[in-house]
């Protein structure tokens, strides 16, 4: 998850419950306290109807608001290796401020044996990469960039677009320059016409601010419990 607050501290860690990453400066968990894998499954891949949509498209680009752990990124990649058309190429894309060191990483993803294959090449990969671009192609189906630093100045410099986003920040009421207006216009001038959003929260505010850039909105049921996410897509 991306920090877009304006002090020189990290997310200033500390462990809930064994291995579960809390930042100590926003007063939030960097993923569902039932099960974050699940999460991600109900919340970004579901939501943005996926693995379906890699069938129809065999290059796809997911980018991400925040890359925390890791978690979304080794859950996605393991799905992807399991439903990937023959010839399939998924470039995955995340823009973080503050980036986890690999010791973070492979605590908080210690949880999910099922991906330790998927998490053991990021934690190599990614150690010692603190600020600027970097891109880790894992093979030949498989690529992860990472854009370290402001997410909405990291974004005018992107010059692709994805075909799926995952936001990802922390909480709106805890996080709200992850979610604004600004924010919300940059990712859907770099979502290709026909492209999708999903995120897990449904705050009144964050779903104008995606309208007001463009996006198609809805809710749909939430993870564990809760009620709503929301859900969208660039009207081609």
């Amino acid at each position: 998850m991306n920090r877009n607050k304006d002090d020189s501290a990290s997310y200033d860690i500390e462990w809930h419950e064994g291995d579960m990453p809390y930042s100590r400066v926003f007063g939030d968990h960097f993923y569902s306290r039932a099960d974050g894998r699940a999460e991600c499954n109900h919340v970004f891949l579901n939501g943005n109807g996926l693995p379906a949509r890699w069938q129809e498209n065999s290059h796809f680009t997911i980018a991400e608001l925040g890359f925390g752990t890791g978690l979304n990124f080794c859950e996605t990649w393991r799905q992807w290796r399991a439903h990937r058309p023959d010839e399939g190429r998924l470039l995955f894309v995340s823009f973080e401020k503050y980036p986890m060191c690999s010791q973070e990483i492979g605590r908080a993803l210690a949880a999910w044996p099922e991906l330790t294959e998927f998490s053991g090449p990021l934690i190599e990969h990614r150690s010692g990469h603190t600020s600027g671009f970097v891109r880790i192609d894992f093979n030949d189906h498989t690529a992860l960039e990472m854009h370290i630093g402001d997410a909405l100045s990291c974004l005018a410099q992107w010059k692709d677009s994805a075909d799926a986003w995952f936001l990802d920040g922390f909480a709106p009421a805890r996080n709200p320059d992850m979610w604004s207006e600004e924010l919300m216009g940059a990712v859907f001038a770099h979502t290709v016409p026909g492209g999708s959003f999903a995120t897990y929260t449904a705050a009144g505010w964050v779903r104008r601010n995606l309208e007001a850039a463009g996006f198609s909105v809805n809710k749909q049921e939430g993870y564990a419990g809760k009620r709503d996410m929301t859900v969208g897509s660039k009207v081609s």
